[in-house]
C-alpha cells in the first residue's frame, strides 16, 4: 500500500502544473494508483482510508500555495496559515477515498471493460460533486493537467472537462488491468488512439474564423500589498494609463482590457480617480473593460448598500456602458461564511463582503459579445455555458493571481481556464494583474502569452464565434446522464452482491 500511495501522490504532483517539473501524462498515475489501492485493499474501510491518505498528500502538494494569501494578505500567523493547505486537502481527499472505496466494491463483482467504465463514471461524478458541494472547488480537474497539450483535451468539446476526466480515469484503470484482461487492453488502446486521433484532427482542421478584432491587455503588475492604499490609487491609474497609451499607439486595438479590480476604488462614483479613467478613454477613443469594486444602495434612508466585484465596460465616449457582477464568490476571500464564528477577517482588503451578481449579460463591443468570467469563475463550466447561452461570441476572464506569488496556482488556474475555451469553442481573453495573461483560441491553444511579474501589454486579434460545440448543445443532459449511469452501475453491483450472498 505505501508504494501505491506514493504512485498516486507523485502522479498528482507531477501531472498538475507546477514551477519545477510538469509532466502532463503523469496525471494518469493519480487515478491508477487510487484504483489500485481500492482493488488491493482487504476491506472497504481500508480502501477508503488509504485512498483518503493518498488524496490528502496529493492535494496538499497541489494546494501548498494557499499559505501565501492566508499568511501574507490575510495577516494570520504562520502556525495557522501553514496547516491550511493540508486541512483543505483532507476535505477534498474524501472524494478520492470514495473513489478507492467504489473500486474496492466494484472490483469484487465486475472486471475488464465494465470495471474501467465504472471507474470513469465514478470519477466524473465525484469531480462534478466537487464543483457544487460547499460552494464548489473543482481545482484538481484531471483534464486540466493536459491543457499544455491541446490535442489531448479536445474531448472536452464533446463531453466537457468533467466527462473528459472520466475518460482519462477509465483509460488509467484500463492500462492498470490490461495485463490481466484482454478486453481492458483493447479499451486502453482504443481510448488512447481515439482521444489522440480526434484531438489531432480537431486541432489541425479547426477553422477559427477571420481574426480581425484586435484586443490589447494591460498587465499592471501592481503590488497586492499596496494596491488598496489611498495614497497610491492615482499612481495605479497612471501606470495603467501609460501602458494603455503605449499599446494603442503600437497596436491600434478595438478594445483594451484591464484585470480584475485593476481600479481599487468605486469607478461609478464621480471624482478625480474616476475622471482620470474617463478622460483616458475619451482621449484615446478606445473602449476599456476593467475590474473595480461597485455598490448598489438598497435603502437610501438607512444608508444600506451591497457590494459587487464588477467588470465595467467604458465606451469610447467615457461612459459606463455595461457591467458584469461576479456570480461565484470565493469564500473567505470575497465573503465570510459563518462570519460570527470566524476568528479572522476575509483576505480581500479595503472593502466589505461582496454579494453575488445575477442576470449578467455579455458586454457588447462592436460585433463582439464578451462573456465575462471574473477570477476563479473560469474553473466552473456552468458559468461559461451560461454566457454563451446568452449570446457571448468570445469569453473574457479578468483575474488577479498576485495573491499566489510564483507558485503552482497561476499555472493551474490558467490550465483550468483553457478548458472553458475548448468546451464552448470560443476565443478566451485572460487578463491578469501579475500573470499569466494569455489569448486562448477555441481549441485551447495559447495564441499569445505574457510574462509573469512584469508590467506589460499583450495584443492579439480574435474572431467572434457564433456556432456551438456538441458539449454546449448537450450540456443539460451530460451531468444527469453521468450521475444516472454511475448510480445504475452501483445498483447492479449491489444486486450482484446480494445474489452472491444468497448463493
Amino acid at each position: 500500500m505505501p508504494s501505491l500511495v506514493l504512485l498516486a501522490t507523485l502522479g498528482a504532483w507531477l501531472g498538475f502544473a507546477n514551477p519545477l517539473l510538469h509532466l502532463p501524462p503523469a496525471i494518469l498515475a493519480f487515478p491508477l494508483g487510487l484504483a489500485w489501492i481500492g482493488l488491493r485493499a482487504t476491506s472497504g474501510r481500508r480502501a477508503f482510508k488509504t485512498g483518503w491518505l493518498a488524496g490528502t498528500l496529493a492535494a496538499t502538494g497541489c494546494f501548498y500555495w494557499m499559505v501565501i494569501p492566508v499568511q501574507i494578505y490575510g495577516g494570520l500567523p504562520w502556525y495557522i496559515a501553514l496547516p491550511c493547505p493540508a486541512l483543505l486537502a483532507a476535505v477534498m481527499a474524501v472524494y478520492y477515498g470514495l473513489f478507492s472505496l467504489a473500486m474496492h466494491h466494484a472490483g469484487r463483482f465486475v472486471n475488464g471493460i465494465p470495471l474501467c467504465l465504472m471507474a470513469g463514471l465514478t470519477w466524473a461524478s465525484l469531480e462534478m460533486l466537487s464543483g457544487v458541494v460547499l460552494s464548489g472547488f473543482p481545482w484538481m480537474n484531471l483534464a486540466a493537467a493536459l491543457a499544455p497539450w491541446p490535442f489531448a483535451i479536445q474531448g472536452a468539446a464533446i463531453v466537457g472537462a468533467y466527462g473528459l476526466s472520466g475518460l482519462l480515469a477509465a483509460l488509467a484503470v484500463a492500462w492498470l488491468l490490461c495485463s490481466t484482461y484482454r478486453s481492458a487492453l483493447i479499451l486502453a488502446v482504443g481510448l488512447t488512439l481515439g482521444l489522440t486521433g480526434f484531438g489531432l484532427h480537431r486541432v489541425t482542421t479547426h477553422e477559427a474564423g477571420t481574426a480581425e478584432f484586435m484586443v490589447s491587455m494591460v498587465q499592471g503588475n501592481v503590488d497586492q500589498s499596496h494596491k488598496w492604499e489611498p495614497d497610491l490609487q492615482m499612481e495605479t491609474i497612471e501606470q495603467y494609463a501609460a501602458l494603455t497609451r503605449q499599446t494603442i499607439d503600437n497596436d491600434a486595438p478595438a478594445l483594451v482590457v484591464w484585470p480584475e479590480t485593476a481600479m481599487p476604488f468605486y469607478l461609478q462614483e464621480p471624482g478625480p480617480l474616476s475622471d482620470a479613467v474617463h478622460s483616458l478613454v475619451r482621449e484615446t477613443r478606445t473602449p476599456i473593460v476593467t475590474g473595480s469594486p461597485a455598490y448598489r444602495v438598497t435603502d437610501m434612508a438607512r444608508g444600506s448598500y451591497v457590494l459587487y466585484n464588477r467588470a465595467w465596460l467604458v465606451d469610447d465616449a467615457g461612459r459606463l456602458l455595461g457591467s458584469y457582477d461576479k456570480e461565484h464568490l470565493v469564500p473567505f476571500g470575497e465573503y465570510m461564511p459563518l462570519k460570527e464564528w470566524m476568528p479572522f477577517e476575509k483576505l480581500v482588503q479595503a472593502v466589505g463582503d461582496f454579494v453575488p451578481g445575477a442576470e449578467n449579460r455579455p458586454l457588447r463591443v462592436d460585433t463582439v459579445a464578451l462573456g465575462v468570467l471574473i477570477c476563479y469563475e473560469g474553473i466552473f463550466p456552468e458559468l461559461a455555458q451560461k454566457q454563451v447561452d446568452r449570446g457571448a461570441t468570445a469569453l473574457i476572464n479578468l483575474s488577479n493571481d498576485a495573491w499566489f506569488g510564483d507558485t503552482s496556482a497561476p499555472r493551474q488556474h490558467l490550465n483550468l481556464t483553457v478548458l472553458r475555451a475548448v468546451e464552448q469553442g470560443r476565443w478566451l481573453i485572460r487578463c491578469t494583474n501579475t500573470g499569466i495573461s494569455a489569448f486562448i483560441d477555441p481549441v485551447g491553444r495559447i495564441a499569445a502569452r505574457g510574462t509573469q511579474f512584469e508590467a506589460e501589454t499583450l495584443s492579439h486579434s480574435i474572431a467572434p464565434e457564433e456556432g456551438t460545440t456538441l458539449f454546449h448543445k448537450a450540456y443539460p443532459w451530460i451531468g444527469p446522464a453521468i450521475y444516472g449511469l454511475t448510480f445504475l452501475s452501483f445498483v447492479l453491483v449491489g444486486l450482484c452482491a446480494r445474489n452472491k450472498r444468497k448463493g
